[in-house]
């Protein structure tokens, strides 16, 4: 099963495109496969994510040492930027990322579960799926962490913030989303709206 990083650069105001160009060669530099990348629009500003994917977890863990035993890890030159890394697994019934194109907004929501949360997380998750389809089919990844808190990650692809708001709205209406028992093992939760950069596959 492929494994996943989240990297998280927060910039100052205004150098995201400095910051996205040194983490897109500091990525081809690198192993693993870049799968997307994002500025965020909506949420908490001045962020790039990078989404990439991993063949063995021998291969991310070199490339999280590589970060760690580097002055300018990401190709990070302002010491006020801040780095997050992220290892996830997907959910083991839905496939790798797909190089598609999604549309121009993406949905990133992280779920910070309770104590326990995640098995009945996927089992709600996997009977949704299918009977969700119209909605799940803008599914780009779920994720659930390997590192730090228990949470998932969902990343959500759409043509348009009004195509998000009236497929959620549907699926709410005749109870089809969200998966039985998810919403019971939130702890807290958060979402940003990002649109990808030039050189992301994901688009």
């Amino acid at each position: 099963m492929m494994l996943y990083e989240l990297t998280t650069i927060s910039s100052p105001p205004l150098e995201q495109t400095a910051v996205s160009t040194g983490a897109h060669n500091w990525v081809l530099d690198g192993e693993g496969r870049l799968l997307g990348a994002w500025r965020t629009e909506i949420g908490e500003l001045f962020q790039i994510k990078l989404l990439r994917g991993f063949e063995t977890a021998e291969a991310l863990e070199r490339e999280r040492l590589r970060a760690l035993m580097s002055v300018r890890p990401f190709g990070i030159d302002d010491p006020s930027s801040r780095l997050s890394m992220e290892r996830y697994a997907r959910f083991p019934f839905l496939p790798d990322v797909e190089q598609l194109a999604f549309g121009r907004f993406y949905e990133f929501r992280t779920y910070h579960l309770k104590p326990g949360g995640l098995p009945p997380t996927l089992e709600g998750w996997e009977h949704a799926i299918g009977p969700a389809r119209d909605y799940t089919r803008h599914l780009v990844i779920n994720m659930y962490a390997l590192d730090g808190l228990p949470r998932i990650t969902h990343i959500w692809g759409f043509s348009s913030l009004e195509e998000r708001a009236a497929l959620r709205a549907r699926h709410y209406a005749d109870g089809s989303w969200p998966p039985k028992g998810g919403p019971q093992q939130i702890a807290r939760a958060t979402s940003t709206i990002c649109i990808p950069e030039e050189y992301s596959p994901l688009r």
